[in-house]
């Protein structure tokens, strides 16, 4: 059954003419199958190079010979492609987020082995609904109810001067199963995207018990334009407001006036503390927490207190936070 018609190539792919080469992540599935049909059109009206990458994590059987079947059909239209293994032990917790984080790591090495600036992936309309709900369940701020942009910056580390793009953010899964069918092309189905042992396949039931609900996909996109559009116009003056605060930012640590600090708006001062305990410690801390830290901090003129690895000490006069030292280890009876 063919789906709607996906839209124009110059559409789908605007901006991205500036590119000096993209480098798309084609897993074999339907809609990364899509994306490389419909970039390689592309490519020979643009004259950007495109180049295809296959991650295989080694976690089933079949992955394999996947990637092979891609390799297969970027040959078949002179198209390079290049199988990226990840490779060692793998963690026996977690497997998901440290595949995902494998996934960037390597595809951020091949483009800058190849000399492309854009990492293009597949991640659809479906794909942003879930993800804005699996937000939307955290609790998350209207940054994060934006779901995914079209491009931005490459946010894994190592990846200084790459981007990462979603042509495909607006179209439904449906429409580019029915352009794979349409087109005459096979895709694999990935197994875990069913299995409700992971956390993404447990967010999509509930998605779809939700869509009978009238909560669907088009709500929860509309939800993310509408956040995305609300973030545009309050992270810059948030960014104008830290950036006129009186710091001291060293590698490990962060002191500013107490003072001029406490008179930021509250969502001003949470992303202050979310931002520099991510850069003194490198570590993501959930959004309850730090709003629970600054509600302390409007409330107290003392307090000492530690998060993500972080210790955060308010006086009289200043406000510093720094790496937390080492808990003693009691002497041995």
């Amino acid at each position: 059954m063919a789906g709607a018609p996906l839209p124009a190539l110059a559409e789908l792919f605007a901006g991205l003419e500036r590119s000096t080469g993209l480098l798309l992540a084609v897993s074999g599935g339907p809609d990364s199958t899509a994306l490389l049909v419909l970039a390689d059109r592309w490519r020979k009206d643009s004259g950007v190079a495109v180049s295809v990458a296959t991650v295989d994590h080694g976690l089933r059987p079949a992955s394999r010979q996947e990637a092979e079947a891609v390799g297969a059909l970027c040959a078949a239209r002179g198209l390079p492609h290049a199988i990226l293994r990840w490779r060692g032990e793998k963690p026996a917790t977690g497997v998901p987020a440290a595949a995902r984080a494998a996934r960037y790591r390597l595809l951020g090495a091949q483009a800058r082995k190849i000399g492309a600036d854009m990492i293009v992936t597949a991640h659809h309309a479906d794909d942003q609904a879930e993800t804005v709900l699996m937000r939307l369940l955290r609790g998350s701020g209207p940054a994060g109810l934006a779901g995914m942009a079209r491009r931005a910056l490459a946010f894994w580390p190592d990846g200084e001067g790459l981007f990462l793009a979603r042509p495909l953010l607006d179209c439904a899964k449906s429409d580019l199963i029915g352009f794979c069918r349409a087109e005459g092309l096979t895709y694999v189905e990935d197994p875990t995207n069913v299995d409700e042992a992971y956390r993404r396949p447990q967010i999509r039931r509930l998605a779809e018990r939700l869509a009978r609900e009238g909560f669907g996909r088009a709500e929860l996109t509309r939800l993310a334009a509408r956040a995305a559009r609300a973030e545009q116009a309050l992270a810059p003056a948030i960014e104008t407001m830290l950036a006129a605060l009186p710091a001291r930012r060293e590698a490990a640590v962060f002191e500013t006036p107490a003072e001029t600090t406490l008179a930021l708006p509250d969502e001003a001062l949470v992303r202050l503390l979310s931002r520099e305990i991510a850069r003194i410690s490198g570590a993501a801390t959930r959004l309850e927490q730090i709003e629970k830290v600054a509600m302390g901090l409007r409330q107290k003129s003392r307090l000492s207190a530690t998060l993500g690895g972080v210790a955060i000490r308010l006086d009289a006069k200043r406000l510093i936070l720094q790496p937390q030292k080492p808990r003693k280890r009691r002497a041995e009876s």
